[in-house]
């Protein structure tokens, strides 16, 4: 490893969690020296990745983040994929549709098919969500478990913080090939979801559909329906089988 690459992530990371910061907050959340990490805020700045507010000392993420961001979009084939897939199932379901792909600990979300009633909705492209609270994170954990958080951190009431007990929940969702979760991550939010495959059977990412609690349980054919999608775009992918074989 590289370390002033690693460093340089390692303060855009920081600007991604806490929005703004002075260079001495930076310096302390990364345990630098602020002479340190003067340089690199200030390659960082020479590139568009960071900038720093006027008349303040404090520093943000810059607009070429979003750059690199659409440009990622824009060469991920699962998003690619899903478009036309997402579009039909949330037709079919009524609901929202997110696809997103694994990150350490947490779930990106890469595409977001509002619910087809034409109400105002936010877009999600690019909001992360715990991976261990979200049906989309538990569908991709169930076969990357090493890319579970540390320590599990309680969102809500009902968010599973016991690693028992989510290695239980991975080992259903692994032989079912489907994750659910009610009010793990927001109140009034629940999800089903499943696994997307690429052609070396490795996790691409994961689709599934946003139920609101007070349409909670959803009817048999929504998990049907997330099932056939996340199918179909496995196939497209290039993946042999879906789900793969266990070992």
């Amino acid at each position: 490893m590289i370390q002033s690459v690693d460093r340089a992530v390692r303060v855009l990371a920081v600007l991604q969690a806490e929005r703004r910061l002075s260079l001495s907050e930076i310096a302390a959340r990364l345990g630098l020296a602020p002479s340190t990490v003067h340089g690199i805020i200030k390659t960082l700045q020479a590139h568009g990745l960071v900038l720093q507010d006027r008349g303040s000392a404090r520093y943000r993420l810059g607009p070429a983040v979003l750059k690199l961001g659409n440009v990622y979009l824009d060469t991920l084939e699962l998003r690619s994929r899903s478009l036309t897939w997402a579009a039909e199932l949330a037709r079919t379901t009524g609901f929202a549709v997110r696809t997103g792909v694994l990150l350490p600990g947490e779930v990106m979300i890469v595409h977001h098919e509002p619910r087809p009633d034409g109400s105002r909705q936010m877009p999600e492209v690019g909001i992360v969500i715990p991976a261990h609270a979200s049906a989309l994170g538990k569908a991709m954990l169930a076969w990357s478990p090493d890319l579970a958080p540390e320590p599990l951190r309680s969102m809500t009431r009902d968010t599973v913080t016991d690693p028992a007990e989510l290695a239980a929940h991975l080992a259903q969702v692994r032989g079912e090939a489907l994750a659910t979760e009610v009010e793990e991550a927001v109140i009034g939010e629940c999800c089903v979801a499943a696994p997307i495959f690429d052609a070396a059977h490795d996790i691409a990412g994961a689709i599934g559909v946003v139920v609101p609690m007070t349409d909670w349980p959803a009817g048999p054919a929504v998990p049907s329906a997330v099932r056939e999608a996340a199918r179909a775009i496995s196939r497209e992918l290039g993946a042999p089988s879906w789900p793969p074989a266990q070992a």
